[in-house]
C-alpha cells in the first residue's frame, strides 16, 4: 500500500494559483459575452462561476484549495424592445446576458490581488528557505 505524499507549501500555493486563475478565466468570459444578444431567453450567455472547495492534509494539517466545479448562474436574461435587431422575436425583443460588468471587474482584480498574495508567499518561503540553508554553512 502506498502512502500519499504529505502535502508541501508549495502544493498548497500550487492549488491556491490554479483557483484564482480559474476564477479570473470565469471572470473574463463573463466580461468577454457582457452585451451578447440572443433571440431566445433560453439562449442568452448565463455568466459562470468557479465553485472552490478546502481540502485537509491530515498528516500535516496544511489546508488547501481546488476548483470543485464550475457553474452557469440562474440569473434572468435581460429584455430589451429592439425590433430592428435581426434576432428579434416577433414582439420585438431581444435578450441581452444578465453579466454584471462592475462586478467581474471587482472579481477579477480581487482574483489578481490573491494570486500575487500566494506569490508573495512563495517569495518569503523561498528565502526563508535560503536563510535557513546559510545558517548550516
Amino acid at each position: 500500500m502506498t502512502m500519499a505524499k504529505p502535502m508541501t507549501i508549495f502544493d498548497v500555493a500550487g492549488r491556491a494559483m490554479s483557483a484564482q486563475l480559474v476564477r479570473m478565466n470565469s471572470s473574463a468570459s463573463n466580461l468577454a459575452n457582457a452585451g451578447s444578444i440572443a433571440g431566445d431567453a433560453n439562449a442568452v450567455y448565463k455568466p459562470i462561476k468557479p465553485v472552490f472547495r478546502t481540502e485537509l492534509d491530515r498528516s500535516t494539517g496544511m489546508m488547501s484549495v481546488s476548483v470543485d466545479r464550475v457553474v452557469r448562474s440562474d440569473a434572468e436574461a435581460i429584455r430589451r424592445h429592439d425590433p430592428d435587431h435581426p434576432l428579434a422575436d416577433e414582439n420585438g425583443d431581444v435578450w441581452a446576458a444578465p453579466v454584471d460588468e462592475t462586478q467581474e471587474m471587482v472579481e477579477m482584480m480581487e482574483s489578481a490581488r490573491q494570486y500575487q498574495n500566494v506569490i508573495e508567499v512563495l517569495q518569503t518561503t523561498k528565502t526563508l528557505m535560503l536563510d535557513t540553508m546559510r545558517l548550516g554553512k
